[in-house]
């Protein structure tokens, strides 16, 4: 289980923090020795196992450190930079950080990265990237502009794969976020859109990343509370292109949307984070440790002095500022046991610190420890499992993502689809795809409360799928009333049945407003009404009907005296959309979809006669909003046409007209119906009346096909 332990203050200096802390912690070259760069002019080296400075380095009166120091481990000397362009160089001899290497650099630094087995990196604030000695061979050298015009860095982290360097950093602009992943080992850099989910608007406030053989597992912690997920390729598919990632939710509610000095992020494995912040509005800030595989709090700590918002991790040890002073807090992820998993361990605990039961996964290795068992056993064990495990051949990953379908929790269910789907394409993938819908399906029958929507959008959205190759995916949605995913099928499926889409033009229609309010739907076939009331009359709106001919004969004495009774509240509502915009989105998705004549008309039966109402109104409102235009075309990225609207009006008319005709609060609706149809057929009248003339014009021209290049003609019409 995860454990927080006694917090001990690193110095009982006070350090020069300025209003945003420290500018950072970095590991030296010994595991216990930590350099601290405060956000004035001071390098300290602290052990921290004596809890004791063992060195302080400052620059002249005047200068200011601009990034954290870093410890070079392949020479065991520390770099920083001040004054933004200025490299210092120096190591545990030197007292002055006056008299040591010094290079003038052409570009300003945002940040020096290093890790253990390569060269440290220097970045640019302009986002060019280079090597400390290929930079020291020519400090002067040109430093070429990588990102755009008021793109500005946000964090970065540097990674050790497969034995080559690669690094990411995260810009910001104009609210919008980009990922650029550099690798080192073929000079490639790629960059990366990161968009919001659906109804996101959060700011982000930290980042922290973790990665394993193919992903960059890139976590935000946003304004909202919730912390996100991205998953970075390592191996682009092209990289020369600009690609976007959507990132998802992985935490919800994790910390206090309003915590007043700011939240902070660190991955400390592949299965936990730690977070820094107010849980609720009122509280004081605190320490927290989240399972992010089964979304579990494992532990959490009061901080009441509060903090800067800033969070360091390296081997077992978390640091940040509480108080004015650098706080270490030692952190444990003991080798799991039935009695920890409980949290049932019998050992002393920090009264502040609180620890929650903690699920296992009793099939990867950290599962085999037993509670007596000591910690050098223990790694001994893990050791010797990770060589077996390394000796058996790799599972590939279409074979890993069923099996995992059918026994993990949801969220990690849908990362490991994340992960399958940014794979390349194999000859598979088709079937891949259909066994895993079956698989989702098949537990979602077994398990009532087991219901992987996200998972299924997903795999909709690889264009794979149709309605015959998985019939109980709209079934079950169906029972779960969930109208995004029926929406997502009936935009994706060309073969559903004219039953089912009838079951769900019932939901569609039946839903509260309320309840869609809350909904997440695609909104792209609507239009802004606002945009498009007028404030003419019904009976201004009936003429333009006509598509330019205004009959005079023949009128409906007892319709017109009807239109000419309603009043000024009804004319207003006729010209204004009958149902909301959401409720719009849906019901254009049935406007879309395939049907037959014949199948459908028995079904249209079954729906009550005030939901056929509400429909009817609204396709009569989008036929208003249609001759508003010579085109007779809706705005919209992917709105009905105007064959579609009609169709439907007669659909619906012919299998429900003796039930509706028997409603009041539907007569108005059938009287403008009834002058619609009017109108048209005045209009093919007189269209009937020219056809003649037309075709005596057409038997002239066939007949002067042998006339020569070049003739004037004159044709008297009677």
């Amino acid at each position: 289980m995860a454990a927080l332990e006694e917090e001990f203050t690193l110095s009982s200096v006070v350090l020069s923090a300025g209003p945003e802390g420290l500018l950072g912690v970095e590991q030296s070259d010994k595991t216990d020795q930590f350099l601290v760069t405060d956000s004035g002019r001071t390098v300290i080296l602290y052990k921290v196992s004596d809890q004791k400075p063992l060195g302080s380095w400052s620059v002249k009166q005047g200068q200011i450190i601009t990034c954290p120091a870093v410890c070079n481990f392949q020479t065991r000397e520390y770099i920083v930079v001040h004054d933004n362009k200025v490299l210092r160089i120096w190591n545990n001899e030197d007292v002055n950080l006056d008299k040591v290497f010094k290079a003038t650099l052409s570009a300003e630094v945002y940040r020096i990265l290093s890790v253990q087995g390569t060269e440290p990196l220097v970045l640019f604030k302009e986002g060019a990237v280079r090597g400390l000695e290929a930079l020291l061979a020519d400090p002067q050298q040109k430093i070429e502009t990588v990102i755009s015009d008021e793109e500005v860095i946000k964090w970065t982290k540097f990674f050790i794969v497969f034995r080559h360097p690669v690094l990411i950093f995260i810009t910001e602009k104009h609210g919008n976020y980009f990922a650029y992943v550099q690798m080192f080992n073929s000079r490639i850099l790629t960059k990366y859109t990161l968009l919001l989910g659906q109804d996101e608007n959060s700011v982000t406030e930290s980042f922290t990343a973790s990665v394993d053989r193919k992903f960059i597992s890139l976590m935000s912690l946003s304004s909202d509370g919730c912390i996100y997920e991205t998953l970075i390729p390592i191996r682009p598919t092209d990289p020369e292109k600009n690609q976007s990632l959507v990132r998802s939710l992985l935490l919800k509610a994790v910390v206090s949307g309003n915590t007043r000095n700011g939240v902070a992020l660190t991955a400390l494995d592949q299965d936990h984070v730690a977070v820094l912040g107010s849980p609720q509005a009122a509280s004081k800030e605190c320490l927290s440790v989240w399972n992010i595989k089964f979304q579990t709090l494992q532990t959490s700590k009061e901080l009441p002095q509060g903090t800067s918002g800033q969070l360091w991790y390296y081997g077992e040890n978390l640091f940040m500022l509480h108080g004015k002073s650098l706080t270490v807090i030692p952190y444990k992820c003991e080798v799991s046991s039935l009695a920890g998993a409980l949290g049932k361990l019998k050992h002393g605990q920090d009264p502040g610190t609180h620890v929650m039961p903690r699920f296992v996964n009793w099939e990867t290795p950290q599962g085999c420890g037993l509670g007596f068992q000591n910690s050098e056993q223990s790694r001994r064990i893990l050791r010797r499992r990770k060589i077996e495990v390394s000796l058996q051949p790799e599972v590939p990953p279409s074979k890993q993502l069923l099996s995992t379908i059918m026994e993990d929790s949801e969220k990690h269910i849908e990362v490991e689809v994340r992960k399958f789907l940014a794979l390349k394409q194999t000859p598979d993938f088709h079937t891949v795809i259909g066994d895993t819908v079956t698989g989702l399906l098949e537990r979602c029958k077994a398990e009532p409360s087991f219901y992987p929507r996200n998972c299924l959008m997903q795999l909709i959205q690889t264009h794979v799928l149709s309605y015959s190759l998985c019939p109980d995916l709209m079934e079950i949605a169906l029972i779960k009333k969930d109208v995004q995913l029926l929406q997502l099928c009936l935009q994706q499926f060309p073969d559903i049945p004219e039953a089912v889409t009838c079951a769900c033009l019932k939901i569609f229609l039946s839903i509260g407003d309320d309840s869609l309010q809350e909904t997440d739907v695609s909104m792209e076939s609507v239009f802004d009404y606002s945009n498009s009331v007028h404030d003419e009359k019904m009976e201004e709106q009936t003429e333009i009907l006509q598509n330019g001919f205004n009959p005079e004969e023949d009128k409906c004495s007892n319709c017109d005296q009807e239109l000419n009774k309603k009043p000024q509240d009804e004319t207003k509502e006729s010209t204004s959309c009958p149902v909301i915009p959401k409720r719009a989105a849906l019901l254009n998705a049935i406007l879309h979809s395939a049907y037959s004549e014949t199948f459908l008309l028995p079904h249209l039966k079954d729906i009550p006669a005030q939901h056929i109402t509400l429909f009817l109104k609204y396709l009569y409102f989008l036929y208003l909003k249609c001759s508003e235009n010579a085109t007779m075309t809706l705005p919209g990225i992917h709105p009905p046409t105007l064959n579609q609207i009609m169709d439907w009006i007669c659909l619906l008319l012919d299998a429900n007209f003796t039930v509706v005709v028997m409603m009041p609060e539907a007569k108005r609706l059938l009287i403008n119906l009834y002058k619609l149809v009017k109108s048209q057929i005045s209009v093919y009248s007189e269209l009937n009346k020219i056809e003649v003339s037309f075709r005596e014009l057409q038997k002239l021209n066939q007949e002067k096909n042998n006339r020569g290049l070049y003739s004037i003609e004159v044709l008297e019409l009677f």
